[in-house]
């Protein structure tokens, strides 16, 4: 089921809140575990009894880790909590790849279950945590159930790790600051749903009207290139300002996923802003206990390497990703690198060949988000080079001797879609969060002023539904792009 759908929209949600705060306290987490597997099941029936299966083996698992506690068969039930997960999502994600590559056998293709990435990284940092001892065990399987299977981001994120939502989970919700955050949340859901409804899916139908065309000119390229970046942004960080939405609407705080990662000055920063739950697990569960930074320059450049060729094969089993990620393990070597050889990242940013060539630097940053993406989103290296290449004005895709009919079609293509393009560069900076900032500072300073901005942000989120409904009523195109990871 899409959050961007009439059924969830119209019918899901709202009998899922109502029934939610009907119930008593103690009560609420059945709820949210039996609407999260109907939500699961709608898409994947057969699959959500492969999630309760794993639910129910670490549970078990990690309730002998308690009972021997200090004893060598913790250490075994701790080991197998962690590997039975990843073999799930080894096999239903990678073997096929995997015997591909290495076998060269051709196996019969194997569905991959919704959403398995990111319910198989809470499990397993779960289990780290428990049995590190950074939380406590949750004795309750009902609890522990409804914190897999919590159906705002069980699909796509963002990866919430169950300290984050332990307090809600296990005490109930904070009614003090309720009204506040249940307001706020109903208003994030809604511009969430806008960036993803009105935004990326306007965005993609331009990404598959020039993709259709078979060739296009230099400027069409690198509209496509920005057009296709954008589009991957609108799509996650409005899938993962929905889920935020949703959660605080239910009394859940997640954390943030995304916090304009374009404006970035350098490809560290673009990580720090990008798919950030992503990043801090591989932070804190990999790259860290592997050694981090505190280690000598070759293993430290392997550190990386690891890190980055699993944040690349976690987005899919294909050359596309490996590539696209070890791109960024090279790049980001090269610049923190830079750094260890001058005494560290201070050194580094005060250097005032840095600050001099500060516009060239950001530059770089976004010719190499344009070009990763676009590495990213084709399904062959082969797709991805033939787009680079068209950039430089090389390469099949390129229409050098095109007649006055194609340079028309390529012109009204262009200009056809070159508002949407527009908001969406202007989207994804902080301009618009900046502008009501300062209008709803200047409007709170009177009380009718703070009234006027409870108005303000009721017809706020009234127009996004209406315009997002009818959208979705009179169109077909609505893939969500985080789906098949």
């Amino acid at each position: 089921m899409l959050f961007s759908s009439i059924t969830f929209l119209y019918l899901f949600l709202p009998f899922t809140i109502l029934l939610y705060f009907f119930v008593p306290q103690k009560g609420r987490n059945l709820v949210l575990l039996a609407m999260s597997l109907l939500f699961y099941a709608w898409g994947e029936p057969v699959y959500v009894l492969l999630m309760l299966a794993q639910i129910v083996i670490s549970y078990v698992l990690l309730w002998f880790v308690d009972r021997f506690r200090g004893r060598r068969a913790a250490g075994i039930f701790y080991i197998l909590s962690v590997l039975l997960p990843f073999a799930a999502l080894f096999y239903f994600k990678y073997f096929q790849f995997f015997m591909d590559v290495v076998f060269g056998i051709k196996t019969k293709t194997i569905a991959l279950p919704i959403g398995i990435s990111f319910y198989t990284f809470q499990i397993v940092s779960y289990c780290v945590d428990v049995y590190h001892d950074r939380v406590a065990r949750q004795k309750n399987l009902v609890t522990y159930a409804a914190y897999v299977t919590l159906f705002p981001q069980l699909v796509a994120g963002p990866i919430v790790r169950y300290s984050e939502i332990e307090r809600t989970l296990t005490k109930g919700i904070d009614f003090s600051a309720f009204h506040e955050n249940f307001e706020r949340g109903v208003v994030r859901f809604a511009v969430g749903l806008g960036k993803k409804v009105l935004i990326a899916n306007v965005i993609g139908e331009f990404v598959a009207e020039v993709a259709a065309l078979g060739t296009r000119s230099l400027a069409l390229s690198w509209a496509y290139a920005v057009a296709v970046s954008l589009q991957i942004y609108f799509d996650f960080s409005g899938y993962s300002d929905m889920a935020i939405g949703l959660g605080g609407i239910l009394g859940f705080s997640f954390p943030e996923n995304f916090r304009y990662p374009f404006i970035s000055g350098s490809v560290t920063e673009f990580w720090r802003r990008w798919h950030i739950t992503l990043g801090a697990w591989f932070r804190d569960y990999v790259y860290i206990p592997m050694g981090g930074n505190r280690v000598r320059m070759a293993r430290w450049i392997l550190n990386i390497l690891v890190v980055w060729l699993f944040t690349g094969l976690w987005h899919g089993a294909g050359w596309n990703f490996i590539t696209w990620g070890l791109l960024f393990a090279v790049l980001l070597v090269m610049e923190k690198g830079v750094g260890r050889l001058f005494g560290g990242r201070e050194v580094l940013e005060k250097s005032h060949a840095v600050k001099a060539a500060a516009i060239l630097k950001h530059g770089y940053v976004v010719f190499v988000i344009l070009v990763s993406f676009l590495i990213f989103h084709n399904d062959s290296l082969t797709g991805a080079l033939a787009d680079i290449q068209s950039l430089f004005a090389q390469g099949s895709l390129i229409a050098r001797e095109a007649s006055s009919v194609e340079r028309a079609v390529f012109a009204y293509v262009l200009q056809n879609r070159f508002v949407i393009l527009c908001i969406g560069l202007i989207g994804s900076t902080p301009l618009p969060l900046w502008l009501w900032t300062k209008l709803q500072k200047r409007l709170q300073s009177s009380t009718v002023g703070d009234r006027v901005v409870h108005v303000l942000m009721g017809v706020l989120v009234l127009v996004l539904m209406a315009l997002c409904t009818a959208y979705l009523i009179d169109g077909s195109f609505n893939p969500f792009l985080y789906f098949r990871f």
